[in-house]
């Protein structure tokens, strides 16, 4: 008999699985891109790499596509893109013009530096969003992480596992950090974006994204925000409130609903991490989110966990 870590790579009794089903994640996603982006030579590489700035929520569901398969895919979906990732990094370079130098992409320290961006973006959003995490649980999160961190190329003990050690990390970063032209062109970008030629149509409801897009800026830490300055400070209670509503009412939406902004592969790739889990006995009739419930495990499933 399989067990459930051979049918999904962060079964539900992981903190992981609380975080990363949680529909906060797109706030934490366009926070921990904007942090990204104050590393000049990793912005440099997105800038040199990407269609970022031409296809922004392509990027977006790329990179939901990559958390999802690592998170609710199997072993096999998730070392299957993980090859693919590491490949394409492998090809591409950065080409400096302060220094006159190129680096790899899959350069250890800039692939860490993403790594910790996104991760300590989706978890720190998440809790306070009202993710009742524990101290211990958030802990646990971050340990679970470093094998999401394998996929891109790193070595698990190289990256921080728990929140000490995450926050000693960024103080260690913080001085390499700026605000370079195009560090300030992407935040500017991911509050106002343009949209791609063929969603131009949706221009006259873009007024709507944009406190979206500054509660995602409002999240930042302090010395983030400091650094960029883009827009007026605001009561923190004011943005853990609207934190807390973004929260509520984007998991108040059904499933299936949610599921239409992923690519077609990302969906298929969540049917099939259902079908999987339901022929492993737990019970999908509130679909994935509803697995948060321990009650809807198969008998025994808790005491393994």
């Amino acid at each position: 008999m399989q067990s459930i870590e051979d049918l999904v790579v962060q079964p539900p009794h992981t903190s992981t699985w609380l975080v990363h089903i949680d529909r906060s994640m797109w706030i934490g996603g366009v926070r921990g891109l904007m942090l990204q982006a104050l590393h000049p030579l990793a912005m440099r590489g997105v800038r040199q790499n990407s269609t970022f700035q031409e296809d922004p929520f392509g990027r977006l569901r790329r990179t939901a596509d990559f958390v999802g398969r690592v998170t609710f895919g199997s072993p096999a979906e998730a070392d299957a893109i993980g090859r693919r990732v590491r490949a394409i990094h492998r090809s591409l370079r950065i080409d400096d013009p302060e220094t006159g130098r190129l680096h790899r992409v899959d350069d250890p320290e800039l692939l860490l530096w993403v790594h910790c961006a996104e991760v300590s973006s989706y978890l720190e959003v998440a809790r306070r969003a009202g993710l009742g995490l524990t101290g211990r649980q958030a802990d646990r999160y971050l340990a679970e992480q470093r094998r999401s961190a394998t996929y891109v190329g790193l070595h698990a003990e190289d990256v921080p596992g728990s929140l000490a050690e995450m926050e000693d990390y960024l103080a260690r970063v913080r001085p390499a950090l700026k605000v370079t032209p195009e560090a300030a062109e992407t935040v500017r970008f991911l509050l106002w974006p343009r949209l791609p030629a063929e969603l131009r149509m949706l221009n006259p409801g873009k007024p709507a994204y944009f406190p979206f897009g500054a509660l995602c800026y409002y999240t930042l830490p302090g010395w983030a925000r400091e650094m960029y300055g883009v827009l007026p400070e605001v009561p923190p209670g004011a943005v853990t409130a609207a934190l807390k509503a973004f929260r509520l009412s984007a998991n108040a939406i059904p499933e299936p609903v949610h599921d239409r902004v992923f690519t077609p592969q990302t969906r298929e790739m969540l049917t099939a991490c259902r079908d999987r889990l339901a022929s492993a006995g737990y019970d999908l009739s509130k679909g994935l989110k509803g697995l948060t419930d321990p009650r809807r495990w198969p008998d025994g499933a808790t005491q393994a966990a």
